[in-house]
Formats: C-alpha cells, structure tokens, sequence
C-alpha cells in the first residue's frame, strides 16, 4: 500500500501546474499590493502638490490628500484580491453590506465624515484661523476626515469631532483684517466726563497701531453702582489685537492717573436710620 508520502508526491506531480499558477497568482497580487500602494501615495501627493501650487488652503489639502489615498487603496486591494481568484462583484457586494453594518455601528463616525466634507466645502475657517467651535479655542492645525485639530494658545493640541463643530456655533476670529477692541472704564461720579474724554482720545491718538478708519468710539454706557462708565472701543489690524489691548489697557489706567481721574473701587453706602424707641 502507498503510505502519506508517496500520496502527497503523487498529489505534487499531478498538480504542479496547478500549484504554479496559484503561486503566480499570490506573487501578482503581492507585487499589485506593494506596487499599487506606492502608486497610490504617489498620485495622493501629486494631488496634493497641484492643490498646494493654486494656493489651497493647507488644511484642504490635507483632507482631499487623506481622502484620495483611502479611496484609490480600495481599488487597489480589490484588484490584488481578483488576480488570487476572488470574484471582484463579490468583493464589493461584501464591502457593501460591511460598509452599511459598519454605518449603522459607527453612525457618528460617518456624521464627522459628512460634517469634515461640508467643512471643506464651505470653508468656514481655513489653517491657521484662530476660532473658537464646540467650546475649544485655538489656531486651526488641520482639518482630517473625522476631526480637525486645534492648537491651543498654551501649545496644546485639541482634537474636536467635525459633528460637533457644526452643531455648535463658529466663532473665527482671523476671518476678518480688522477688529475692534472693547473697553470699558469706570470713573468717579466727580470726575468731570469732557475732560475725561478728552484725556481717554489722547491716549488713542498716542497709539500709533490703531486703525484711523473706523473712527474709535468713546461715549458713557452706563450710570453704574459707584462709578461712571464708559465705553472705548478702537480699531486694530487683528494680528495687532492682544498686543494693543494689553498695552492700550495699561496706558488708560496711567492716563487717568496723570490726570487726577479716579476709577473708584466697588463700594456701598449704608445709611442708617435711628428710630426713637
């Protein structure tokens, strides 16, 4: 009787052409695999580079980058499982059904996806922006498929779900060149108001970063408590704002000083009554 060994030789001899072209096959596959993969990354960062030279911003280009990897590897892999003898309809009918039952589990995975998609679109902050969106404020890093990353003031980085940015409203604050600063200065009831005006514009007009057009505005908003308040509010270049309003904010208060102007601290009259007994 022929043992195991002279069974699987006679399998081996009988099949070698057989073998051979499944080896062949597994050999292709691989080589479209490692071969397609390199493609891939080539034509992702062709994209990539054509949008950077018509001067997208960065943080579109990433998103399209990232998007058209994903999407041309799918293509890739389908075809590497055909040439092992897959049946491609088959592949993409199970890559359906995967794809739905994988949405209906990651539903607010996908809700990013669309919400990263309609970020792109409309463009309501780009890289760089300083904004403020689902509670988080920062610089704009990048915007990827399902999140877009924030740098915080004190170099933290914040990754915020693209859903909730757009359930939430946008606060961009680099949209515009120009921004206004807004302070308000309290006086003493004595203080006499035209003069203290006038000392409040000589402290703007000796800040030589702040916008001639819009006029700044100067005017009483308020009869408070214990003090008269009024309102300032200049124009700056908005790369120019923190560093005028922390400089403005300082020169106002040696201003007022210089003049004999007082801003009164918080304070209570109590007056008491004495009834006979």
């Amino acid at each position: 009787m022929p043992n195991a060994t002279d069974e699987a030789m006679n399998w081996f001899n009988g099949n070698q052409d057989l073998l051979f072209q499944y080896g062949v096959n597994i050999l292709s596959a691989l080589a479209i695999l490692i071969i397609g993969n390199w493609v891939v990354k080539a034509i992702a960062n062709a994209v990539a580079q054509l949008l950077r030279k018509k001067e997208i911003d960065n943080a579109v280009v990433d998103f399209v980058h990232t998007l058209v990897r994903y999407l041309l590897f799918v293509v890739v892999l389908v075809a590497a499982l055909g040439r092992i003898g897959v049946e491609t309809a088959s592949v993409v009918a199970i890559l359906g059904v995967a794809g739905l039952a994988v949405g209906l589990a990651l539903q607010g995975s996908l809700s990013n996806f669309a919400a990263g998609v309609l970020i792109v679109a409309f463009r309501p902050f780009k890289s760089g922006d300083y904004v403020d969106v689902a509670g988080v404020s920062g610089s704009v890093d990048s915007i990827q498929i399902f999140s877009t990353a924030l740098k915080t003031p004190d170099n933290k980085m914040v990754v915020v779900p693209n859903g909730a940015i757009l359930s939430s409203p946008i606060t961009n604050y680099s949209h515009h060149d120009t921004r206004r600063i807004d302070f308000v200065v309290g006086v003493a009831y004595s203080a006499n108001l035209q003069h203290t005006k006038e000392v409040l514009t000589g402290v703007l007009a000796r800040e030589s970063r702040l916008l001639s057009t819009p006029e700044p505005t100067i005017g009483v908003v308020e009869l408070g408590d214990s003090s008269v308040n009024l309102v300032v509010r200049p124009w700056v270049r908005t790369e120019d704002y923190w560093a005028v309003y922390f400089d403005l904010l300082q020169a106002i208060k040696e201003g007022l000083d210089e003049q004999g102007i007082e801003i009164p601290f918080p304070q209570m009259d109590v007056h008491v009554d004495k009834v006979g007994s």
